[in-house]
This record gives structure tokens, C-alpha cells and sequence, in this order.
């Protein structure tokens, strides 16, 4: 099956040799995002619950540029640095789906790129 590259100049460019996304056949596959500035490719200041929000923001970036959107995904994998942020995060998650919601796991992560707190994957069709 082919894998095609999706791609979008509205979130920072990626911090390696990643796709944002990458669709194949019916199903799209986002590469984990943390929040970084779209204008700047910086982390953005703030708590996990900041991050939480500029991170959907960029995934919904992303899936509009494959067509698609967040009422498409079919499940999400969240990285936090302390699971103390777990409250925070998911005030944030909950937010931004309606039922029925996207299969979840949520993994404790010894750190993540550019000093995140908080890292989000999904998987749409």
C-alpha cells in the first residue's frame, strides 16, 4: 500500500525526518505533535493545559490539510512528562470530542522533544 505525505505550512516544520501525516489507504496517521508556535517552530510558554490546547490546534491544522477532522479520530495516544498533568490535560481533551470518543492510552514519558510537557498522536479514517 502506498503511503502518501501530508503536509501543511501551518504548523512549524517538523524537528526531523518526519511527515506531519502520512495517509494510507483509508487511514491517516499523525506524527506525535507537541506545541510549538506555528510562526516561530518554538515551544509555546505556558502549562500543560497551554499545551494541550496549541497541540489540538496543530492536529486540526494537519487534518484539515489531509480533508479530514477531528470528528474522524479514532484514537489518540498522549505522552505526559508527570502524570500529575493528567487532570489538566484531559479538562483540555475533553473539550474537543464528542461521544463517541476516540480510543485512548495515555503513557508517561521520561521527557519529550523540545522540553514538552505533553505530547499528542492520533490516528483518523
Amino acid at each position: 500500500m502506498a503511503r502518501q505525505a501530508i503536509t501543511t505550512d501551518t504548523i512549524a516544520k517538523p524537528v526531523g525526518p518526519f511527515s506531519p501525516a502520512v495517509r494510507a489507504g483509508d487511514t491517516l496517521y499523525l506524527s506525535g505533535q507537541v506545541a510549538q508556535d506555528p510562526a516561530t517552530g518554538q515551544l509555546i510558554s505556558g502549562d500543560v493545559a497551554a499545551q494541550t490546547e496549541r497541540i489540538f490546534r496543530n492536529i486540526e491544522a494537519v487534518l484539515h490539510a489531509a480533508k479530514s477532522s477531528l470528528e474522524h479520530v479514532i484514537k489518540v495516544t498522549v505522552y505526559l512528562t508527570d502524570m500529575k498533568d493528567y487532570a489538566a490535560m484531559n479538562e483540555v481533551y475533553g473539550r474537543q470530542f464528542k461521544a463517541p470518543h476516540p480510543a485512548r492510552t495515555t503513557v508517561a514519558a521520561a521527557a519529550l522533544p523540545l522540553g514538552a510537557m505533553v505530547e499528542l498522536e492520533v490516528i483518523a479514517r
